[in-house]
């Protein structure tokens, strides 16, 4: 009787035993993969519950094409020259009679560079890390001459202090070129927009725009001429990627101007771009 009655309770034990397996399996979530993303359905205690499903993606990294377009970049910043001009020079005093470094210093708060770029490409070259990046896009220079009487003239073209200017509120000069940057990239932080690192390279410009531009009390001029300006600008180009903050920098490789004076032109500033 005995026997009998501990066989009983050992078949109740095992058989409590099996429910409460197949309640907890019952209980257990289904998973679905799906790639990287994970789909779980998981069964309410009771069948009246209703059902959780959680969607999760296991991947945190963002996947790297090996050609990344970015478009509509633009730079704000300074523009500058540094002037090596031997102003002794007959050649220097032909173009400009009378002046010295002095006369032509600009000012330096006010005078501009705005940079539009349509789009700047990044080629993949090693793990993302080192990228060919180029573009295309224009340079809008503004040189804002600190003394108002500057005045450039043309036919000859020739640089001149006009007592006439003296009482303008505003006298600068514009030169806009449309330009193609080409630079290697060091990207430290790969997968990711605001990351870090520094691109250097070469850039070509093509001047398409110059003009002398005044405000006086007699309203706004603008004279369009070359003024012998270089067709071309080379320039020496770099950027410097600091999470959110992109910093950029140019230098030209020879005088802005094709006889007269050795005005180098450069531009600094601070660049709003995805990458």
């Amino acid at each position: 009787m005995n026997r009998i009655l501990l066989a009983i309770i050992a078949s109740a034990i095992t058989m409590s035993s099996f429910a409460q397996v197949d309640s907890t399996e019952a209980q257990k979530a289904d998973t679905i993969r799906v790639g990287s993303m994970i789909i779980i359905k998981k069964q309410g205690k009771e069948e009246k519950d209703t059902k959780e499903i959680t969607i999760s993606n296991r991947s945190h990294k963002r996947y790297n094409s090996n050609v990344s377009t970015n478009w509509g970049i633009v730079d704000l910043g300074f523009s500058n020259w540094n002037d090596q001009t031997n102003y002794s020079s007959a050649e220097a005093q032909a173009f400009a009679p009378g002046f010295n470094k002095d006369a032509l210093e600009l000012n330096t708060t006010k005078s501009i560079n705005v940079n539009i770029w349509f789009f700047m490409q990044r080629l993949n070259m090693v793990s993302h890390v080192l990228n060919l990046k180029y573009g295309l896009g224009l340079e809008l220079n503004n040189y804002r001459f600190d003394d108002k009487r500057v005045h450039l003239q043309k036919n000859p073209t020739q640089i001149t202090l006009d007592p006439d200017y003296a009482n303008l509120k505003k006298n600068k000069l514009a030169a806009d070129y449309i330009t193609v940057p080409m630079m290697l990239n060091v990207n430290l932080t790969p997968g990711r927009n605001k990351g870090f690192g520094f691109s250097g390279g070469v850039s070509a410009g093509f001047l398409y725009s110059s003009r002398q531009k005044t405000k006086g009390s007699d309203g706004k001029h603008k004279i369009h001429d070359d003024y012998d300006l270089r067709k071309w600008k080379l320039s020496y180009i770099g950027e410097l990627n600091l999470g959110p903050v992109k910093l950029y920098g140019s230098y030209a490789m020879k005088s802005m101007w094709e006889k007269g004076l050795d005005q180098t032109p450069y531009n600094v500033g601070i660049r709003l771009s995805n990458w």
